[in-house]
């Protein structure tokens, strides 16, 4: 019925009183126009006692017409009461107790429209959308088991991307209360790749993701308070928090308890390569080496290397270590563009082109590609295509650079590192 296709987007606007239901979120505005992909049904009447089949059903067709009409006028408080009048005649109408239980939803009548939703569901169980709906209705008077349930059943199958994301995120909530952290990730990354950048989304992911990594410090903490994995994490959190000599100390902590454990050299190796000490940097590459012997398939690992080769003039060296970690990941753009790089060092820019041409291909805001690409450019003599590949990159890096000022508070100053800082805290 499309006159109940239009109604719905006018009484989502309307409906600010389901806001009600919930102090923390704003339940009418999540709804927003999912429903004008409602099915809805035609009612039809069947026979019952004291009345003729044609009498019943030109009653049920009297009263649907009445409701069509009271909703062309936006007159939900008339049109229900004319399907209220159908579901008294015949209780097994699918469509005039689904079309019900939507008008009383969002008329923030939750209570009321789950009978007719449980209805609707008893004669035709596929009804998705319906069955979504009650479980949000259940969650928001309380019944949060059943809700739980109607959302989990209905969640998988649902399509229409705005209401999988409102069921979903309920469900996520759900999870969130009662502990169940793994499931709330599972239904997260399913929203993500449906709703890659709604930010109801991406903050409820921030949210669970850090209440996950809470719980695995704390339980790592309770059960194993002086293994390397227990160094390995504080390290970790020091590093994010700026604290780099502490991370030092813990990260040769962790390796003085499990020199195999997976990752620590590299990491290690990271903080120390920040260092302007060029002794310190001469450490740094030990524990790159030694990364490497642990796992020579590590394509960031053969990144840094061919970095640092490259930074020594070895552009041979450089040349081969990009070259395995672009076979490794021929996805990873950080390889490429430093292969790229190393090819024009070479000589052999022809090589280095495609390179560059595919990473803006698979990222067009990748600045560091755009400039390489206009420095190529250059050299070839190509000059209005390499200002036009400087020209963007110094819009987005402008842009990163907006974007750092409006974050500023956000970043931490990591403590500089010099070759005679103690070892220990």
């Amino acid at each position: 019925m499309s006159v109940f296709a239009a109604y719905f987007s006018d009484v989502v606007r309307e409906s600010a009183n389901v806001g009600q239901c919930r102090s923390d979120a704003t339940l009418a505005r999540r709804m927003f126009l999912c429903w004008l992909t409602l099915l809805l049904f035609t009612c039809v009447g069947i026979p019952s006692h004291g009345q003729t089949i044609s009498e019943k059903k030109n009653e049920i067709e009297l009263h649907s017409r009445r409701a069509q009409q009271y909703l062309q006028k936006r007159r939900s408080d008339l049109a229900i009461p004319e399907l209220q009048t159908v579901v008294a005649i015949d209780p097994s109408n699918v469509g005039a107790q689904g079309n019900l239980g939507v008008l009383l939803f969002f008329q923030g009548k939750l209570a009321d429209s789950i009978p007719h939703f449980r209805a609707a569901l008893l004669g035709k169980p596929d009804l998705t959308k319906i069955q979504g709906l009650l479980g949000l209705a259940e969650v928001n008077t309380l019944d949060f088991d059943q809700g739980r349930k109607d959302l989990e059943a209905s969640f998988p199958l649902i399509e229409d991307q705005k209401f999988k994301v409102q069921v979903g995120l309920e469900l996520v909530s759900l999870y969130t209360q009662t502990g169940d952290l793994d499931d709330a990730a599972s239904v997260l990354a399913k929203l993500r790749k449906a709703a890659p950048n709604d930010p109801e989304v991406l903050y409820a992911a921030y949210r669970t993701h850090t209440d996950l990594a809470g719980e695995a410090m704390l339980t790592l903490a309770i059960h194993a308070p002086e293994s390397a994995q227990m160094h390995q994490m504080m390290a970790h959190e020091e590093t994010r928090e700026g604290k780099t000599n502490d991370a030092i100390a813990d990260y040769r902590k962790a390796i003085a308890i499990d020199s195999h454990l997976p990752g620590v050299h590299f990491e290690l190796a990271e903080l120390l390569h920040t260092s302007p000490d060029m002794a310190v940097k001469k450490e740094a590459e030990q524990e790159y080496l030694l990364a490497l012997k642990q796992n020579p398939r590590d394509e960031k690992l053969l990144c840094r290397l061919g970095e640092m080769d490259a930074q020594k003039g070895d552009f041979q060296k450089s040349f081969k270590e990009y070259s395995k970690a672009v076979k490794l990941q021929p996805g990873d753009a950080d390889a490429k563009l430093g292969l790229a790089k190393t090819l024009i060092e070479l000589n052999q820019a022809d090589k280095a082109l495609p390179l560059l041409q595919q990473t803006l291909q698979e990222d067009p805001t990748n600045a560091v590609a755009h400039y390489r690409l206009g420095t190529f450019y250059r050299k070839e003599g190509r000059m209005d295509d390499a200002k036009r590949e400087i020209e963007i990159f110094k819009k987005l890096k402008d842009l990163k650079d907006k974007l750092r000022a409006q974050l500023k508070d956000l970043f931490i100053v990591p403590n500089e590192i010099h070759a005679d800082e103690p070892d220990e805290k």
